[in-house]
């Protein structure tokens, strides 16, 4: 093709791109391969589009976030699906609230926008588990991502649930959905693509009937694409390397598509937040348009992951590395939705490929940020004070074992003192606290390989505590197979196991759960639940600031913002204006390592890159 009608052709894309957002609303629209591009009414259609995951964000605000996305020149949102928020228990589905997933579609036409859907079963995402419930763990001979027939039951249940919210809403049936993905990188996994094609059958049987595609590293499309379905490409924004590797597995044509395409990345607790200067991007970003590639920019828009959603990456040659609550990303959009300078910079790339004289939607302003004035928290309770009914076993029992989905629990056993010598705790998941009498004599963190401590005990029979938090499952790798929480094994004491264990569960998954019934017993030195009340006389983003509290979980109005830890490098909580009310509002801190600290106070700017040991 020669210069001239290369340029009247990419002119061509760009126009359809652009005319193809304000379409997305109206009427009855077709959506095909063709040989190199995809097929909006037959036309060729170049997808813009950016990640942002719907439960990451508050439901209340996930118009002006589309909004966003509009105004830096998106066309079009992808987002996972994930099923622990939807079947959080076996059988128990929820599609309400924040988890009202087909509302977010329905806003996103209302915005004029696309969507793309990845609904696989399992979704990576720096989430808990990658997005498989906690119980699969419990359902006999069940492997995940696996022919096994107990696996492909839950997960045709669960696909089947998500086909009757969404399947309505694809492009073929008059909706917004371009595309559906099977699986996720599932070539980084394995490579049996009679799973694969399971996985196509029971997307169609569950109403997903439009176009199918896979996603994968470019090492991995090789054991992740599926053929008949376009292979998408993840990582790679060499427009040559991208035509080459999706020529190789889609009959040597396209469209060409760049899954997830990162200008940023995540953080996890103890390491430095990690930031990449625009300009790294704007120039790859620039040519994959030029090309006419399409992309889906991960992420557009992080968010944060609440309440016990955070995941975390294991490998055998690094340490267990659980990812923190924000989830900013350094993505073009910040944590609260304002707009950055990456979102200029990769804005102005877009509006460069737009037909001449189009403009795209004014930037919104940032929204306003408020700061909360010190105050007190007055109500305490020490959580060993008030513990729940608990569980006896001769050997210490999982989270999973007492069906427990997150949160923490509470073991419980004698010693006989007056000697010195070493616990052990195999295979603890993944933080513990330990006590003796109520004093706390020691803290293990998987993070750190830590798994054992010396004691020395004084003289009589001693109550052993070990409270163990959940810091989050492994999402992605092999180790999937291996997440069970808790005290998996057993504990030892000079090499002796210790038996006759008490078990607490202590899961937090509601503010209720954490009322005081009496004053605190603050000669322990446990871990306390404090509650107090703030006023305001005008509400606004904000961010708890932690830097003078140790290691817990905020509630705010009902609302699991998420956890806090002194290590960093996330120092603040974001606490957004719509979970926030003129007048009173009730916050709720567990605190697990300093009890003495009472007082809490919010600033009008995050804090997270600050790193202390």
């Amino acid at each position: 093709m020669n210069t001239l009608k290369l340029k009247k052709y990419l002119l061509l894309i760009s126009a359809l791109w652009y005319a193809g957002a304000a379409f997305a609303q109206q009427g009855n629209h077709t959506f095909k391969l063709g040989e190199s591009d995809f097929l909006l009414d037959n036309k060729p259609f170049q997808i813009i589009s950016g990640e942002i995951h719907y439960p990451r964000v508050p439901k209340e605000a996930w118009r002006d976030r589309m909004k966003m996305a509009k105004a830096m020149g998106l066309n079009t949102i992808g987002t996972y699906v994930f099923w622990n928020l939807h079947e959080p228990q076996k059988g128990k589905f929820d599609f309400s609230g924040n988890n009202d997933i087909a509302s977010f579609v329905k806003i996103a036409k209302e915005e004029g926008l696309w969507v793309i859907l990845r609904p696989s079963p399992y979704v990576c995402a720096e989430w808990e588990f990658g997005g498989y419930p906690y119980w699969l763990q419990n359902e006999k001979g069940l492997v995940v991502r696996s022919k096994q027939e107990e696996y492909l039951n839950e997960y045709r249940k669960y696909i089947n649930a998500v086909g009757k919210q969404l399947a309505p809403l694809q492009i073929n049936h008059a909706g917004n959905i371009l595309m559906v993905q099977v699986e996720n990188e599932y070539g980084s996994y394995a490579a049996d693509k009679e799973y694969l094609d399971i996985n196509r059958k029971m997307f169609i049987d569950a109403g997903f009937d439009g176009l199918l595609y896979t996603c994968d590293p470019e090492s991995d499309i090789i054991g992740g694409h599926l053929k008949g379905l376009l292979p998408a490409i993840n990582g790679q924004d060499n427009p040559e390397k991208v035509r080459s590797a999706i020529n190789k597995y889609h009959d040597g044509k396209g469209p060409y598509f760049i899954a997830e395409w990162y200008p940023a990345w995540f953080d996890w607790w103890g390491a430095a937040h990690h930031t990449i200067p625009a300009e790294k991007y704007t120039g790859k970003l620039d040519s994959v348009l030029a090309a006419g590639i399409s992309l889906n920019m991960y992420m557009f828009h992080g968010g944060s992951t609440r309440a016990f959603m955070n995941g975390a990456n294991y490998k055998d040659i690094s340490p267990y590395e659980p990812q923190i609550s924000s989830y900013d990303y350094d993505a073009p959009l910040n944590e609260a939705g304002n707009a950055t300078e990456k979102f200029r910079q990769f804005r102005a790339v877009i509006q460069k490929h737009l037909p001449k004289g189009t403009k795209l939607p004014a930037i919104p302003a940032d929204k306003p940020a408020i700061a909360i004035k010190p105050f007190k928290l007055t109500s305490v309770s020490n959580v060993f004070d008030h513990l729940p009914k608990g569980m006896e076993n001769d050997k210490p029992l999982t989270f999973e074992d007492l069906n427990q989905d997150y949160g923490y629990m509470l073991y419980r056993a004698t010693i006989e003192g007056g000697k010195k010598g070493m616990l052990k705790i195999n295979k603890l998941r993944d933080y513990a606290l330990i006590f003796i009498n109520g004093k706390r004599v020691g803290i293990l963190d998987r993070r750190l390989n830590q798994d054992s401590i010396m004691l020395d005990l004084p003289n009589g029979r001693l109550q052993l505590d070990i409270f163990v938090e959940n810091m989050g499952r492994i999402n992605f790798g092999k180790y999937l197979l291996d997440n069970k929480k808790g005290i998996t094994e057993s504990v030892l004491f000079n090499g002796a196991e210790l038996k006759k264990w008490t078990m607490f569960s202590l899961p937090f998954n509601h503010t209720e759960a954490t009322d005081a019934k009496a004053p605190a017993n603050i000669a322990s030195e446990g871990p306390v639940i404090r509650k107090g009340t703030f006023n305001l006389a005008k509400t606004g983003d904000t961010y708890l600031d932690m830097r003078a509290w140790g290691k817990g979980v905020v509630w705010v109005n009902g609302h699991n913002l998420g956890k806090y830890w002194s290590i960093g490098p996330q120092q603040t909580i974001y606490l957004p204006k719509e979970w926030l009310k003129a007048g009173k509002n009730d916050i709720t801190v567990l605190e697990l390592l300093d009890n003495k600290q009472a007082t809490l106070e919010a600033i009008s700017t995050p804090i997270l890159n600050s790193l202390k040991k």
